[in-house]
């Protein structure tokens, strides 16, 4: 029998892959995916399956497990380079840099995942992401079959975007993350962060406390997955915070000035336009959260078709009462939205 990719996916969504290979290493990666690509295959790369929305009806070509591992650093002065191999989970490596007194990743507890996926989409919480610590990666280029070392110039870095966000041309192999030698986290960057943790924006805490409380925010959203709570059987965010011109801020919505562009809050629209907590439109199996208005989740028993259905609903919902359109921040596999 095919394997599903609901069993690879936080969603526990999608049918069954034509064929499915597991690999252990960057070389057998290479290898899995040069022979898909030869032969012709349709080729699905998935890691933690945490951004992952994957067709009723499967893949039909190769799925590509990645579960290689490792972790190695270098150290000069006050500085650490940190290498983890693609298939490192990535809360995995999060608690390895606080407990050996490494800044930089801390803000970034509890996000669900793998190494090698972090860079695609620039992920980021709290006011931190990725892109502020990379510093090389390992990028195999399907088209030119070569292995090449990136720098973050090379990436194109953005808000939850990069290079490799909409194109399956390239495979992330390892990333090197470029931390400092401190028990303190950088600035805090973040209003709710910094309240929770009692202290003033652009103040320092141990990097222990930042993860403690990281980690407690995210649970308290159903960010941090648990197989008993289905608000966490989501994509987490499942759509991103949209970018208006300035002038067309919706009244009362909050917003933020990134990079010269003006960006809403995804979560105050949604709620806004009449989909709350919990809203179902009337359907059994998916609703969004009940602890965060970004999250879409499996109450058990759904079909992707139905977390479309849903996610179609809010984005109408949300373009005829505001002018702006969502677009979904997950990777969409055999399906449109």
């Amino acid at each position: 029998m095919p394997d599903l990719l609901a069993d690879l996916t936080t969603l526990r969504l999608g049918g069954p892959a034509a064929r499915t290979v597991t690999v252990a290493s960057a070389d057998e990666l290479v290898d899995a995916v040069q022979t898909a690509d030869a032969a012709g295959e349709p080729v699905l790369v998935v890691g933690g399956g945490s951004n992952l929305v994957v067709a009723d009806a499967g893949w039909p070509g190769a799925v590509i497990v990645i579960r290689s591992e490792g972790i190695g650093w270098t150290g000069l002065g006050d500085r650490v380079s940190v290498t983890a191999q693609a298939g490192v989970v990535w809360d995995d490596l999060v608690a390895i840099t606080v407990r050996e007194g490494w800044s930089g990743l801390a803000p970034m507890s509890g996000i669900p995942g793998l190494a090698g996926a972090t860079p695609i989409q620039n992920v980021g919480a709290y006011g931190s992401e990725v892109a502020d610590v990379i510093s090389t990666l390992t990028v195999l280029d399907r088209r030119t079959g070569a292995v090449e070392r990136w720098d973050p110039d090379r990436c194109g870095f953005g808000f939850r975007t990069s290079a490799f966000k909409h194109t399956d041309r390239y495979v992330v192999l390892d990333v090197t993350f470029e931390l400092v030698r401190s028990e303190l986290s950088g600035p805090v960057r973040y209003l709710e962060l910094a309240r929770r943790l009692g202290v003033e924006p652009g103040e320092q805490v141990a990097l222990a406390r930042m993860r403690e409380v990281v980690l407690d925010l995210r649970r308290s959203k159903g960010m941090l997955l648990d197989a008993v709570d289905h608000d966490t059987w989501s994509v987490g965010s499942f759509f991103v915070n949209p970018f208006v011109e300035p002038g067309l801020v919706p009244d009362g919505c909050p917003h933020w000035v990134v990079d010269e562009q003006v960006k809403l809050s995804a979560a105050w629209l949604i709620e806004n336009a009449g989909f709350g907590k919990g809203f179902s439109g009337g359907r059994e199996h998916v609703s969004v959260s009940t602890k965060h208005t970004l999250a879409l989740t499996n109450r058990g028993g759904a079909t992707t078709a139905e977390l479309l259905d849903l996610a179609a609903e809010i984005r109408t919902g949300v373009q005829a009462r505001f002018g702006v359109t969502l677009r979904p921040e997950a990777h969409l596999a055999g399906v449109t939205l």
